[in-house]
This record gives C-alpha cells, structure tokens and sequence, in this order.
C-alpha cells in the first residue's frame, strides 16, 4: 500500500531535527553534509508538503513553530525506524560479503587463483571463500545456478545467461615426451597436429574448445579424434610427460615441467593459440561486495597471468 501524498521524504525530516537540535540551519547543513542553500530547499520541500511554516528563523537561529515541534515529534521513531532498518541492511550486506563461493576452471584454480585468494584475503581479512574447481561449463552451471556469485572460465565466450569479461590472457602449447619426435622440432604444422590424435580435456573444457576453435579457424573441416581424454591437467601431464601422446595445456599449467626440461613443446606454425581467461557472473546482475572485490584482484592481475602464459610457450 502507498504511503499518502503528504508524507515528507526521510533525508527532509532528519534535516528538520538536526536543525531543532543543533539551533541551526547552517549547522545542521554542515553535519549532514551539504550546503546551506540545499539544507533550505529541503526545509521549504517540507513546509510545502505539511502546508504551514515548521521553522522560525532569526538572525540568532532557527527553532520550530507549534507545527514544526509536532513534526519533529511524529518524525523522531520514524528517523530512529529507518536508522535501525539501514544498520540491518548494513549487517545483512556485510554477512553476504563475508561469504563467497567461487567457481573456476582448473587452469584458474589451480594456477592464479591462489595469489589472487593472497590479495583478496589482505582487502577483506573477514572473507570466507570456498572455490568449487571443474571444466569451463560446470563454473557456468554453477554460476547459473547461484551455487557460486562469480566464475573464471577458459571459454571464448561466455554461455546464455552469463556475462564475461576477460581478466587475463594466457597460451595453449603443445607438450610432448623429451623422446616423442616433435622433442626434436621446433615447428609443426597445423596438418601434422590435426592428424595426431592427442591426449586431451573432456568435451566441456575450456582448453579443449578454445584449441579446437583455433584448429578448425585453419583446418575448417577438422574433426578430432582424441587418442585419450582425461578430465585432471595433472593426468594429462603425467599421459604426456610418460611418452602416451601429444597434448595441449595451458602454458600456466606446464610452465614448471618445460623448465624442468620433462615435457618439450614445438610450435604450431600459423595456428593462433592465445585466448583470453574470463570471469562469469549472470546477466544483468554486476558482481557486488566480495565477488566484485575478487573480481577487481583478478582484473588487475591479468597482465601477470598472460605474461606467464608468453613466456611458457616459449619452453622447448
């Protein structure tokens, strides 16, 4: 039900009791924020709405009329009500952002998400995260789902009913056994790759459709036969590193094992392999309070991520 016609906004009744409080118009303008002119814009607003004078101004300053003092009484539980409604909108805010449930792909949780939690952690000490990590489209179904407020996803685009943004940039190479015979190349063509079957992601993973896009933006009538598919980064490492097959990681995901010299990767001749990593989060609805904190971290954090992802594919 509508409130009548003639009831005055909250911010002109709480001015009005400042004033009766403070003595001042100036000196309630001041305590409230604003200017003296606006504080009598606000004081007339409220006279035209009660339809007679509320205050009695003089050069030694302002106190109610007969009316003004009824107003100020009928006011004062209405102000303290709204006082009391704010502090619990202020508290149930402050329990929501106290709890965020990330959902991410394994490339993300497993090699940023760590140092962002160190970032997030030191701006909201208070937070508890809980991260649910899967393929690209499990973070989507969780965020769709509301089981999580933001996700991180390998995916080029965002599914129906998610908006994304890219928050870093990263690199799929190609990884094989120091004793595969690609070891031994520096580049392969996309040819040689498509007719290979490799050891890869399962249907859903980010990885795995971005590198499919890029192949078939070559090889358009390209239809993979995966030689094994394995839903761990890890397993696909150890599948690779053990001799199984060729496969195709993130460069974040391998970075440690070129160095190490356990996994080689040539190059792909003509075949464009950087994507963009992209946070997720439903349509219409921007990320607040935490999950907007998280998302900031990440954001500012990107450019680390893809300069890790340049400089791992360049291991051979």
């Amino acid at each position: 039900m509508p409130l009548p016609p003639r009831v005055p906004d909250l911010a002109a009744l709480d001015l009005l009791l400042s004033v009766i409080e403070l003595g001042s118009l100036g000196r309630a303008a001041e305590a409230h924020g604003i200017s003296q002119p606006s504080a009598s814009s606000r004081i007339r607003y409220l006279e035209r709405l009660v339809g007679v004078p509320v205050l009695e101004r003089s050069t030694l300053g302002s106190r109610p009329t007969a009316a003004g003092a009824l107003v100020a009484e009928w006011a004062g539980p209405v102000v303290e009500s709204a006082r009391r409604l704010g502090a619990g909108i202020e508290s149930l805010r402050e329990q929501r952002d106290a709890r965020l449930h990330v959902a991410a792909s394994q490339t993300v949780a497993e090699y940023l998400f760590p140092k962002w939690l160190v970032a997030l952690r030191a701006a909201a000490p208070g937070t508890s995260v809980t991260l649910e990590s899967g393929n690209s489209a499990a973070v989507a179904g969780a965020v769709l789902e509301g089981r999580a407020a933001i996700g991180f996803v390998e995916s080029p685009r965002a599914p129906r009913g998610l908006e994304s943004r890219a928050v870093a940039a990263d690199r799929l190479v190609v990884v094989v056994a120091p004793g595969h015979p690609w070891a031994r190349r520096t580049v392969i063509s996309p040819a040689e790759l498509a007719e290979t079957p490799l050891v890869q992601r399962e249907p859903g993973s980010g990885t795995r459709t971005s590198f499919e896009r890029a192949v078939r933006a070559v090889l358009p009538d390209w239809r993979p036969e995966p030689l094994l598919e394995l839903s761990s980064t890890t397993a696909i490492k150890t599948a690779a590193a053990a001799g199984v097959g060729p496969a195709v990681l993130s460069s974040l995901a391998v970075s440690a094992e070129l160095a190490a010299g356990a996994l080689k990767s040539p190059e792909v001749a003509e075949l464009d392999l950087t994507r963009s990593l992209r946070a997720v989060w439903p349509a219409g609805r921007r990320p607040v309070g935490a999950a907007r904190d998280l998302y900031g971290i990440a954001r500012r954090g990107g450019a680390g991520g893809g300069a890790a992802g340049r400089g791992g594919g360049a291991g051979s």
